[in-house]
Order: C-alpha cells, then structure tokens, then sequence
C-alpha cells in the first residue's frame, strides 16, 4: 500500500492503483480457472457430432485466464506501476453514497415491487444528494413512476414486478 492521499501534513495516503489491479486480474483469473474447470466437465472437446456443450465456454475461460493473469503479472511486475492511490476516504464515501442506497433499493424491489421502490428511491437521491425539496422531489418520483407505469403495465402490457407485498393491486394489477 502507497501512503499518498491527504493525512495531517497534506499527503495522500490509500491503496494504490497497482494493487487495485492486481486484486481484480486474480478475481478474473480465478473466474476463468472456474469456467474452464465446468467446461472441461461439461465436455470442452470436440465429439464425432460436433463441438461437446463445454467447447465455447473452455475457450472463454481460457481468454479470461490469459488476460487475468496478463494483467496481474503486469500490475505487480511491469515497469510503469501506477503508484497513484486509486481513491481516497473522502471518495470511497461518495461511493458508498450511492451503493448501500443502490442495495436497499435492489432488497426493496422483491417485497414493495419495482414501482413503490423507484418512488422512494428518487425522492431521497433527489432530496439527500441533490437537495432539493421535499416536494419538488416527491412530485418528480411519481411522475417518472407513474409514466413508467403507464408505459409498461397499460401500454405495453408488460407487468413489471410488483413485489410479495403488491402495494398496487387496488389498481387492479
């Protein structure tokens, strides 16, 4: 780890690209390694009627596995490491602004539904992050939502899902 974001004496300190790189080409080669594994089960030869069901995805993971490990080879062995720090506190934060929401959205979504979830998933961005009023908010989560409702549902015909707890089914959907 490189000590180079902002501390006390206006430093950055943080993990550094390099090693950032490094940790994502071995998820990538272990992903391969495990797709290449179940092709070959599968049967990643060629049969007397053709390729075997593992032929297509075995050549995948075996690109998967070159390129991972390619890159991690070249993140902790090349010349030109990128030393820089890849983010910083004040960062990561923003990111995790948006992520743990994005999350309870997602767990929302199977038991309100996609509809009530997106309403209040809007307003909040929209009044936490985007500090707008309270009711300018409200009113632009519904409208999108009942747009998109009117789209999929009526116009469409394609019923989005409504959740274990379908909130909206005095609409009769």
């Amino acid at each position: 780890m490189d000590q180079n974001l902002e501390s006390g004496d206006g430093a950055r300190t943080g993990v550094a690209t390099y090693v950032v790189d490094a940790v994502v080409a071995a998820i990538l080669l272990a992903l391969g390694i495990t797709v290449v594994i179940a092709s070959w089960k599968l049967g990643a030869t060629w049969a007397s009627d053709g390729p075997g069901s593992g032929y297509f995805p075995f050549g995948i993971g075996v690109l998967i596995c070159i390129s991972g490990a390619g890159t991690l080879l070249t993140s902790l062995f090349g010349k030109n490491k990128n030393t820089e720090i890849f983010v910083d506190g004040e960062q990561f934060k923003r990111v995790l602004q948006v992520f743990i929401p994005a999350v309870i959205y997602v767990g929302a979504i199977e038991v309100v539904g996609v509809y009530i979830s997106s309403v209040v998933y809007i307003a909040l961005f929209m009044i936490i992050l985007g500090k707008f009023s309270v009711i300018k908010a409200i009113i632009a989560a519904l409208v999108v939502n009942v747009v998109f409702f009117m789209m999929f549902e009526v116009w469409f015909k394609v019923p989005l899902y409504k959740g274990s707890i379908n909130l909206l089914s005095f609409l009769g959907y």
